[in-house]
């Protein structure tokens, strides 16, 4: 779990990395639309981790390559946006963040399951209809409307 100043800490570095990705670098890496979906930084706030996201690249570790040989140009930027508000500018590790690959990988195998359809014979289904459970109300009525005039036979 991350600290206030931590993650204060994370999300300046996040957004300013975004505004050098897009307009300061962008001419380094061909134009490509580079993301940074997260940054986690260390206790010491020396170490920030950037996690990056390329929209309409299928070359992604070609191009996280070319970054880490830029990482100093721009940390470099980096330095000279924030330089008035931190004592350190973090070292800059970049990684892929592949949680969009892996939702559509998910979102594909739950698409292939085959499931099977709903039981109207199952009363613990919590998905069933209002109109049946609405019949089954009516129907436990009329078992304690049954069960009183038994009751009532039972006492004469």
């Amino acid at each position: 779990m991350d600290s206030k100043r931590q993650q204060k800490f994370a999300r300046l570095i996040q957004k300013e990395l975004a505004e050098i990705f897009q307009r300061d670098v962008s001419h380094l890496f061909q134009g490509s639309y580079i993301s940074i979906s997260g940054v986690r930084v260390s206790p010491d706030l020396g170490v920030a981790k950037a996690h990056l996201s390329f929209l309409l690249n299928p070359n992604g570790k070609d191009l996280l390559k070319e970054i880490q040989f830029h990482s100093k140009t721009i940390r470099h930027e980096l330095a000279k946006r924030i330089r008035n508000q931190v004592r350190v500018v973090p070292e800059l590790i970049f990684y892929i963040d592949e949680s969009a690959e892996y939702a559509a990988k998910m979102d594909k195998i739950i698409s292939q399951l085959d499931i099977p359809g709903e039981s109207k014979e199952d009363p613990t289904n919590p998905f069933r209809s209002p109109e049946e459970e609405e019949d089954d109300f009516y129907e436990e009525d009329e078992d304690l409307e049954d069960e009183e005039e038994d009751e009532d036979t039972r006492d004469r």
